[in-house]
């Protein structure tokens, strides 16, 4: 229940914040893990135009896959150009649903796979981070809960995890700024940053036996933002 032993699982955008932290954690539990990455920070790289090769590296059954790729870059709608909202979405919801679309055979092969989705609270509400990968994360959670009732036929489970602010590259020059850093953590109940290895701990959560009967879930990671009303008094 709690060990992926012989499981092989891929993981893309794997290799640094919380995508190298998942795939650390999913070797530790004995998975054999690949790796896909774009090379250096340019939206450009698009995770789409490698999917062949991707698909061409797995061979035999796909226990798990973790669609981690993304980036983003803030700003208001009327700031984006048309190239600019098409990356942003490409990259952050039409890859994942491309990849897992094509990669369907070797996940029906594993007879019991799962496939888990890194959203975003950005996805749930609303944020100041740009309404492009806000609405990208939104479809990824809309994504998995749809193709749970999709590929349950096939053994199959889909969920999502959603991190709220997370120590990473990505994040980094948010988390810098002293005064966006104290409106964070006021929202936050457990008052802190997340470390990339407690929202991977969920996402290896959903890749164990041990999560077997859940799929179209979304999980927040999120230190108690989302639920927030006032904060407590005592």
């Amino acid at each position: 229940m709690w060990d992926l032993k012989g499981k092989r699982a891929l993981v893309t955008g794997g290799t640094r914040g919380i995508g190298a932290a998942v795939v650390e954690q999913l070797r530790a539990l004995g998975a054999d893990v690949l790796t896909v990455a774009r090379s250096g920070a340019d939206i450009n790289a698009d995770l789409v135009t490698d999917r062949a090769k991707i698909v061409a590296a797995i061979n035999g059954p796909l226990h798990v896959l973790v669609h981690n790729a993304g980036t983003n870059i803030r700003g208001p709608l009327v700031s984006y150009d048309d190239g600019t909202i098409e990356k942003l979405i490409a990259l952050n919801l039409t890859s994942a649903l491309l990849l897992s679309r094509d990669l369907h055979p070797r996940l029906r092969e594993a007879n019991g796979a799962s496939v888990i989705h890194v959203g975003s609270i950005a996805g749930h509400l609303a944020l100041p981070t740009g309404v492009a990968y806000a609405a990208a994360k939104a479809g990824l959670a809309q994504a998995a809960r749809t193709l749970a009732l999709e590929w349950a036929r096939d053994g199959i489970r889909v969920n999502t995890v959603a991190p709220w602010y997370t120590r990473t590259p990505l994040v980094e020059p948010v988390l810098g700024d002293p005064a966006k850093l104290q409106a964070i953590l006021a929202r936050t109940p457990l008052a802190r940053i997340a470390e990339p290895a407690e929202v991977a701990a969920a996402i290896a959560f959903f890749a164990l036996p041990a999560s077997s009967y859940i799929t179209g879930q979304c999980l927040s990671v999120d230190g108690g933002m989302s639920v927030q009303g006032l904060a407590s008094s005592s």
